[in-house]
């Protein structure tokens, strides 16, 4: 994995996983190992959420198995170019409600995305690459996968060994290198919003 770029220059020192995290979409095809897969599921497990509810849930097709063409039909034809290497798709959803009481949880989409970086964190670490995205058919996902009432799909997750940049379209190597950020000043705001 490339570490740092132009592009990703940190204006503060923070640790260098931070700027190695990137998402491409250049996957090898090859099977993850389920140990592998499951540290990733472990690391997303110790996210911190409101009142510890941990409404997050993950549902997953290894690409060797049953249930992957389930998945990766939900996606955009953009996605499936690329996400047909991943060794792994994932679906995040959280529950809406509160499990203490039976209330609206107001922040169960902040903590899934808490478990999800979780989840890339460890997935960089590992030598993975990761790739969330919003390119699919929600409410086909909801109804293919039986997610119940009272959770939101959140977003998919393609997960893979890292592959080569050639193999992607003409379109998508163009795009295939780590991206920047906006300045902090126009990211934080102490008081008000201005």
């Amino acid at each position: 994995m490339q570490r740092g770029s132009e592009h990703r220059q940190a204006d503060h020192a923070i640790e260098p996983l931070f700027l190695d995290r990137w998402s491409p979409r250049a996957m090898s095809g090859e099977v993850i190992p389920e140990e592998d897969l499951m540290v990733l599921f472990e690391a997303a497990r110790w996210a911190p959420s409101s009142y510890n509810d941990q409404p997050w849930c993950i549902l997953y097709a290894r690409r060797d198995s049953e249930h992957w063409s389930l998945f990766f039909d939900l996606l955009i034809d953009l996605n499936k170019g690329w996400a047909r290497n991943a060794g792994v798709l994932l679906l995040f959803i959280s529950k809406t409600t509160l499990t203490l009481n039976g209330k609206p949880s107001m922040t169960h989409s902040f903590d899934a995305g808490a478990a999800w970086e979780n989840l890339a964190l460890q997935a960089t670490l590992k030598g993975y690459v990761v790739h969330g995205m919003q390119g699919f058919d929600y409410e086909r996902a909801r109804t293919v996968l039986n997610v119940p009432d009272g959770y939101r799909v959140e977003a998919m997750v393609a997960v893979g060994k890292p592959g080569r940049k050639e193999d992607l379209s003409e379109e998508l190597q163009k795009r295939e290198t780590p991206n920047g950020r906006r300045p902090l000043k126009e990211t934080i705001c102490e008081g008000p919003f201005r």
